[in-house]
């Protein structure tokens, strides 16, 4: 991917654990490195095809002045997602802030801490099978919507499928979406708990009934064994009711592991 630096812009803010710091303030040392697409600009020689970096400097310069923080790890994590969704051609951020008068009483030259920060592509599985099943994933899927740190793609249609897992209990409705976002997957799955949660989700029979499911199927290309999240899905293969939906708004998207697209995996479950 293309990429814009910005390199050592210097601004006078107020940021530090001492009191002084917050009064007084200091000198912090900014870099920036911008992944974005550059090749139309670079063909048309049209400035709206690509991100201005002078705005970018002064957006910068305005976050880091009119915010005070403990913490530089603070400042440049906001930070970074504050430029992230204020400008929308830039994929993912390299940025770093330096402080070179850190007052630890020590000769040195700079104190700095560096993130990387980016949009991630994700496929959240939804289902519902008690109550006004609609409703829910429709809920469900408007809160994920208004989360400033998700962007709501395709949603695919709404499907009426049997429950999984044995226990007696009425019909599903399963749908999956396609989701943009700048969340870690720890805090995509805290987010969709929450909304569970808010629909009144009651974790007491494992397979049961539920107002509201809501699973991270995939994570961009991310093989994750954790217990909680375990991405991909490790049910994803084996459930149609996950992959139909799938099929219908990323049919070409490769499973990490088996390395089959989703009308492939579908296919072979039908087998």
């Amino acid at each position: 991917m293309d990429k814009i630096t910005i390199q050592n812009l210097e601004v006078f803010a107020n940021h530090g654990v001492f009191p002084e710091e917050n009064v007084l303030g200091q000198k912090f040392i900014i870099s920036a490195v911008l992944y974005t697409d550059i090749r139309k600009a670079g063909w048309t020689d049209e400035l709206e095809y690509s991100t201005h970096y002078g705005e970018v400097s002064h957006f910068i310069e305005t976050f880091v002045k009119a915010h005070t923080f403990k913490l530089i790890e603070s400042v440049v994590h906001q930070l970074a997602q504050e430029i992230l969704l204020s400008f929308p051609l830039v994929e993912q951020i390299d940025l770093e802030i330096k402080k070179p008068w850190a007052p630890i009483g020590l000769p040195l030259d700079t104190v700095s801490v560096s993130v990387h920060r980016g949009w991630h592509t994700a496929y959240i599985a939804l289902g519902s099978n008690m109550g006004d099943k609609k409703a829910y994933l429709d809920t469900a899927v408007e809160m994920l919507r208004v989360n400033r740190y998700c962007q709501v793609g395709r949603v695919a249609d709404y499907l009426v499928t049997k429950p999984y897992g044995g226990v007696e209990q009425d019909d599903f409705l399963n749908s999956a979406l396609e989701l943009r976002t700048l969340l870690s997957p720890e805090e995509l799955l805290d987010t969709l708990h929450a909304i569970e949660q808010e629909a009144g989700r009651e974790r007491l029979i494992h397979w049961g009934p539920r107002t509201l499911d809501l699973d991270i199927l995939l994570y961009d290309d991310l093989v994750l064994d954790t217990e909680d999240p375990h991405i991909p899905h490790i049910e994803l293969h084996k459930r149609d009711f996950v992959l139909i939906p799938l099929c219908e708004i990323a049919p070409y998207r490769r499973h990490p592991l088996l390395h089959k697209t989703m009308t492939e995996l579908l296919d072979a479950l039908r087998q």
